[in-house]
């Protein structure tokens, strides 16, 4: 039977510098959906992959060889060590599988619980699966389902008052540092959506100066021109890094933007006036070997953790009530997975009925001599309502049998009463000898 299973590492289990290793840009994940694909017992998958987690998600009948192949693939593909992978992953299967996935679109996972984006982001993820054929009927399911989950949650509870992110948090650790942000000049290093949160939260913080850099300079004045802030080249950033007391980083660069150099020069022409540095990248945009450097403040995603718990702890109320959303409609998604294992019996059982229905049409139609195309039509029709009549109950009741625990039993009675297992060609070949030696 097809199983769901999930297989991942998160901010819960394993260090920034860890889950940046593992970490997936659009092109190496669909480079990697291909490759994961062809692996051995993964029918289905995706991969989501965010500045807090990288997950695969996989459908399999072997569920063990399943997850050994999908440790292996994130081994393989990334270069890195199973050993260092092994201690930070966890996994869960079936129904556990289905109802982690609804708590990660609803941000009921998440590092800042009910954060907008994350949704944003599993959607992307689930597209390039299914742009990607990766994603089957099981995950296509799975994964509308989450949506529909995560608009429920967002709809019917105050999980997502107050809208929270990444972005707003640095700021918020931003406005702790200074006390005072409305004499402090900000420069975002990114165009993004989180740059562009941070940036808003900034603005309503009262900054006074705001650069913003991208590798695509037409990103940078896009965001400035919406922002009334200052678009600067990619170029431009260290020359400006001695201008600003606060800097975002937030790109997509699998390399470090910001090095120990930059910030020593920018600190010589600031007359070591501190700077505060928040990296919200993963994989990470500052060299963390800055943290060592006097009178710099480097903040990464991880630390935004103590932040974040202040949130999670205003917002229980609304968690229960989003939990129990949750695992009513996972209840509802595993009766509809359950019902899936009567699939296979049903199309076979329909099979064995038209090659039955078919071999004995012709033997009759044989030996109607000048009959009619018009009577031909009424008999072949007469013979597809009598065998639809007859599978209608049979059929109807083994579908809602099936999602039930005697489901098991109802798929292998039809099975073996009907003996599905024996190959259609040779039901055929048997129908047809008997069939010449009637005429004979």
């Amino acid at each position: 039977m097809l199983r769901t299973v999930v297989l991942g590492i998160s901010h819960k289990t394993a260090p920034i510098e860890v889950r940046e290793l593992f970490s997936f840009s659009k092109e190496s994940l669909e480079l990697g959906l291909k490759e994961l694909q062809n692996k051995d017992h993964v029918e289905e998958c995706a991969i989501i992959s965010t500045c807090n987690r990288v997950e695969i998600y996989a459908v399999s009948e072997n569920i063990e060889l399943c997850l050994e192949n999908i440790k292996s693939f994130l081994s393989e593909f990334h270069d890195v060590p199973r050993e260092d992978l092994e201690p930070h992953i966890y996994y869960s299967i079936g129904h556990m599988a289905v109802r982690h996935l609804f708590n990660v679109a609803s941000s009921i996972d998440s590092m800042v619980v009910g954060e907008p984006q994350v949704l944003g982001q599993v959607k992307e993820s689930y597209k390039i699966a299914a742009t990607q054929k990766t994603a089957g009927l099981i995950l296509n399911r799975l994964f509308h389902t989450s949506f529909f989950v995560a608009k429920k949650i967002r709809t019917e509870t105050g999980i997502g008052s107050h809208a929270v992110s990444i972005s707003y948090v640095a700021v918020e650790l931003a406005k702790r540092i200074f006390d005072d942000l409305s004499t402090r000049s900000v420069m975002l290093i990114g165009a993004g959506d989180m740059a562009e949160i941070a940036a808003q939260h900034l603005i309503k913080a009262g900054i006074s100066d705001l650069f913003i850099a991208s590798r695509k300079y037409e990103n940078a004045v896009e965001l400035s021109n919406k922002l009334n802030g200052r678009s600067i080249s990619f170029d431009e950033v260290f020359y400006h890094l001695k201008d600003v007391d606060i800097v975002i980083a937030a790109t997509g660069s699998q390399d470090f933007i910001v090095k120990p150099n930059h910030v020593k020069e920018a600190l010589k022409l600031r007359n070591n006036d501190p700077m505060f540095l928040i990296d919200i990248a993963v994989p990470r945009d500052i060299d963390p070997r800055i943290e060592d450097i006097p009178d710099v403040y480097l903040y990464d995603i991880d630390d935004l953790k103590n932040v974040s718990e202040e949130n999670i702890k205003t917002r229980k109320e609304s968690l229960h009530k989003a939990e129990e959303i949750v695992l009513d409609v996972e209840k509802s998604f595993n009766v509809w997975l359950t019902g899936l294992k009567a699939v296979p019996a049903i199309i076979d059982l329909k099979k064995r009925f038209e090659i039955i229905k078919d071999i004995e049409l012709e033997k009759a139609l044989d030996k109607l001599d000048g009959i009619s195309e018009e009577d031909r039509y009424i008999i072949e029709l007469m013979a597809s309502r009598i065998i639809g009549k007859i599978l209608h109950n049979p059929l109807t009741n083994l579908k809602k049998e099936s999602s039930t625990s005697m489901g098991a039993l109802y798929v292998d009675s039809i099975k073996r009463l009907f003996e599905l297992e024996k190959e259609l060609l040779l039901l055929e070949e048997e129908e047809d000898e008997a069939f010449f030696q009637d005429r004979n």
